[in-house]
């Protein structure tokens, strides 16, 4: 028996257990998320700390930047990893769940007396948690391919979140609830507990793995040998970077999501009683098209998922701008949904198969620290909204994303259709 008969061996064996505890995993850090939502509560919390719309931003912009830029320096550190589960699970603590408890504290200690101090260390430990996500993905994602089969990755992206989802509109009723009922800034405090209470649930799940041995380990170089074999990758693989430049017009068109909830404050009458109904809105419309994107991610393939981010993204920017009303409101953020869900499932499940599994490591680094820049794009929409007001930055972002979209449709081939790989 060769080593990949082994490894698709075992990973069949376990896959009901595997896909059960990875399915615990991201039902509770969805539902964590969700208690804090970066479309809802987080805004509303910076908005509290100071009046600047390039903070809120910022808000997205901190984590992503965080979240992406490291990863290709540690898709070598984690191609020489026989097994990814220890790596993963430490870091994925004490650096990635950790800092949302510590949130919670520097809100309820400082934001009345210190709201400046608050909100550094706010976006010092939002981008804590973001690096070490990011430190851990191309190991916790090369886990993943050889736990989960290619067959089912769609089903368990989708299904995870949705379970997630639907505890989230629970928790979006409790979040509205506490920030209601609590007086400023211990409600705020009590969202980003809880939401570390459920992350650490969902790090149970992921510690109780049964992660077989990698077939194939490469061997480690130096950082700087293992640099330059990068953009002879990127020549040999045009799709990929046909996908990489789609992908990053399409975030650019993302830019306008962060500021729904801030626009509707200043203009929709009643916007801030609706908090927990948007929220709820975002996070139910996200339950139902995560399993139907996964559906249709392990049917057809994760470009067309991608593409339909693309298109309701759009289509959510396009609600806000000519709505002037709570129904409008609604709309938008049911499209928004669409649209998150849409990513989630299929953003990091895409670049699995646009390669042999032992360059895994690499392509999703890669990936992730070439689109980094792109995620600057919240802070270009906080500016373009001071300047040219909210209205003129969402038909900046309209364009870019159906320009995104359009991208991807008609210039990436699907790329499971391209060539098999022999991939579990």
């Amino acid at each position: 028996m060769t080593d990949q008969q082994s490894l698709r061996r075992q990973m069949e064996a376990n896959l009901p257990w595997n896909f059960s505890v990875n399915l615990v995993d991201g039902t509770f850090y969805s539902l964590g998320l969700n208690l804090v939502s970066q479309a809802t509560i987080m805004p509303l919390l910076v908005s509290e700390l100071t009046s600047s719309k390039i903070a809120i931003g910022l808000i997205p912009a901190t984590y992503n930047l965080s979240y992406l830029l490291p990863q290709l320096l540690t898709a070598s550190y984690s191609e020489g990893l026989r097994y990814k589960k220890p790596f993963v699970i430490f870091l994925g603590s004490l650096g990635e769940r950790v800092p949302y408890l510590l949130i919670g504290l520097a809100v309820w200690g400082l934001a009345q007396r210190a709201p400046m101090a608050a909100l550094v260390a706010f976006y010092l430990l939002w981008a804590t948690t973001a690096a070490s996500n990011g430190i851990v993905t191309p190991a916790w994602y090369s886990m993943i391919a050889k736990v989960i089969p290619v067959r089912r990755r769609g089903l368990w992206s989708g299904l995870g979140r949705s379970l997630g989802a639907l505890l989230g509109i629970a928790g979006a009723v409790l979040a509205a609830r506490i920030l209601e009922s609590w007086p400023f800034p211990s409600n705020y405090g009590l969202c980003f507990a809880l939401a570390f209470v459920s992350v650490m649930v969902s790090w149970v799940g992921l510690a109780l793995t049964r992660e077989p041995a990698s077939p194939i380990v490469k061997p480690r170089f130096g950082q700087r040998h293992y640099l330059r074999q990068i953009p002879a990758l990127l020549r040999r693989d045009g799709n990929y970077v046909r996908y990489l430049v789609g992908r990053s017009v399409a975030n650019l068109g993302a830019m306008a999501g962060g500021f729904f909830m801030v626009y509707g404050k200043e203009n929709v009458p009643g916007a801030l009683e609706q908090v927990g109904a948007l929220t709820a809105i975002l996070v139910g419309s996200q339950a139902v098209m995560n399993l139907l994107w996964g559906v249709v991610a392990d049917r057809v393939g994760h470009k067309v998922v991608l593409c339909g981010a693309a298109l309701s993204m759009a289509l959510a920017v396009a609600a806000a701008w000519v709505g002037s009303s709570a129904g409008w409101l609604w709309a938008a953020f049911a499209l928004l949904g669409l649209s998150l869900s849409a990513d989630y499932v299929s953003r990091m499940n895409i670049i699995l198969e646009f390669c042999a599994p032992e360059d895994q490591p690499t392509y999703i680094g890669l990936t992730n620290t070439l689109l980094a820049p792109g995620m600057l794009a919240p802070v270009i929409a906080g500016w373009l909204a001071t300047r040219a007001g909210y209205r003129g930055m969402f038909s900046v972002a309209i364009a870019l994303s159906l320009l995104g979209g359009a991208l991807l449709a008609f210039w990436v081939r699907e790329p499971r259709s391209v060539v098999e790989l022999g991939r579990p």
